[in-house]
């Protein structure tokens, strides 16, 4: 496999949480449904789930652009928004893309690493391209 591009974001939890509760933010929009029920089941206090995955969010539009190098952006307007963080069963976290996102990485295999210390929240991506498969002659 083929690295694609690597990102790595840091978020300051109260500055986030500051943020998001500005009167008339739309931050909350850069979230898809169930990053925010993860988010606001997991504790009263649901900023530093949302800054690791505002983090994440960021992380993987860096490794994206990365990827892009001297060609234009293949984005639209919220990038955010088609970019989701996941949780299986056990509470691992993973990206799933959506709209043009998906359309733009199709097959990518995106690897994610979330940390919290303090009041620091920070994600870690690498994007990979997958193997392509190459029939072979007989």
């Amino acid at each position: 496999m083929a690295i694609l591009g690597i990102g790595y974001d840091l978020v300051t939890v109260t500055e986030f949480a500051e943020q998001m509760n500005r009167p008339g933010t739309a931050m909350l929009s850069s979230f898809r449904p169930g990053e925010r029920r993860y988010a606001e089941s997991k504790s009263p206090d649901p900023a530093r789930h949302y800054a690791v995955r505002w983090a994440a969010k960021e992380a993987v539009i860096k490794a994206w652009a990365s990827s892009r190098f001297a060609r234009p952006p293949s984005v639209g307007d919220n990038a955010y928004a088609q970019i989701e963080v996941v949780n299986d069963a056990w509470g691992r976290p993973s990206i799933k893309l959506h709209d043009e996102a998906a359309e733009f990485l199709p097959g990518a295999i995106i690897h994610l690493s979330l940390t919290h210390d303090g009041d620091m929240a920070g994600a870690m991506v690498v994007i990979e391209e997958p193997d392509l498969v190459v029939p072979v002659a007989d």
